[in-house]
């Protein structure tokens, strides 16, 4: 069943989500703060029983230096430079083994496959917080200093910077990533770094905070209600941080050409507030709307639907 507006009305909805005056002076500090630090890329060889891929570990540092992981993918045997794809994962989930996530690398990218700080994975976040809902959604949600996603949108621009630097890479053509809470971070990182080459965000968690918060009835955005059905004071001040997070914010300030996709049964991020994202994206841009599916958006159609569409653009030479 649907779980949001019908299809006419999704195309006809605009968010009432206003980014706060200073929210890019807020990001370019940020993210300079994060620059001082030396990348510290390391790269370390990883056996795998695969025949046409090499696959790296990677180290490199994030917010406040630490240290982040991540999976390196290469063609074997390519000539670079290469393009490269830098891929999120979803909420609580992780990089996952060295043997997933195959389709990007084999079809001739260095793939770059970030672990999120802090979630299910093997890289922690040393950085503390006051009262949450069990999960991530309100961590550290007093302020935009501690909110965890200040660090985790860092990690992610800081990632493209590390990507950048890696032999064989042709840093003009680094493209972003992921599904759910991976689509929500990727586009955050277009609206960060604007020179990235192209965006894909497969039903992006983390935009229209507000809208979500009253449709969404599912983990992750319910973590957001119950935190303020248990703060109820707070309500203002939570919005006033999370204006600072907002995929609708970042999409108004991203010019790179995107791929969006919404499923109109996604229990889990409201189609709507994806619609809320597009329709103020700058670059231009297309959504695949897919009213059966759910928060697969998709899935491997849509996929193959943005290899296809990326090709133009990171492969220029028909390569």
């Amino acid at each position: 069943m649907l779980t949001d507006l019908g299809l006419e009305a999704l195309w006809e909805y605009r968010s009432d989500y206003a980014a706060p005056p200073d929210f890019d002076e807020f990001w370019t500090s940020t993210l300079a703060e994060a620059r001082d630090h030396d990348l510290a890329v390391a790269l370390t060889p990883v056996g795998t029983p695969l025949r046409t891929l090499d696959v790296f570990d990677v180290t490199f540092a994030g917010f406040g230096g630490h240290p982040l992981r991540a999976w390196l993918r290469l063609p074997r045997g390519a000539e670079g430079p290469l393009p490269a794809i830098v891929q999120f994962h979803g909420y609580g989930g992780s990089r996952g083994s060295a043997l997933q996530e195959l389709t990007w690398a084999s079809a001739g990218y260095a793939h770059l496959q970030v672990d999120v700080r802090g979630q299910g994975g093997v890289t922690p976040d040393p950085v503390g917080s006051g009262p949450a809902y069990p999960g991530h959604l309100t961590r550290g949600i007093e302020s935009r200093e501690t909110y965890v996603y200040r660090r985790i949108f860092t990690d992610a621009a800081r990632a493209v910077d590390a990507v950048r630097t890696l032999p064989g890479v042709d840093p003009a053509r680094v493209a972003v990533l992921g599904n759910s809470q991976g689509g929500g971070i990727a586009l955050a990182t277009a609206g960060l770094v604007p020179d990235v080459a192209a965006l894909h965000a497969q039903a992006p968690f983390l935009c229209d905070f507000r809208r979500a918060s009253l449709v969404g009835g599912e983990r992750p955005y319910v973590e957001l209600s119950r935190y303020l059905a248990e703060h109820r004071d707070a309500v203002p001040r939570v919005f006033e941080v999370l204006s600072y997070f907002d995929g609708v914010g970042f999409a108004s300030r991203a010019t790179a050409p995107a791929w969006f996709s919404a499923g109109l049964m996604d229990g889990i991020v409201p189609p709507s507030t994806v619609f809320g994202a597009y329709h103020v994206y700058k670059g231009q841009k297309r959504l695949a709307a897919w009213p059966y599916n759910g928060h697969e958006a998709g899935g491997a159609d849509d996929v193959q639907a943005v290899l296809e569409g990326f090709r133009p653009i990171l492969h220029p030479d028909g390569s």
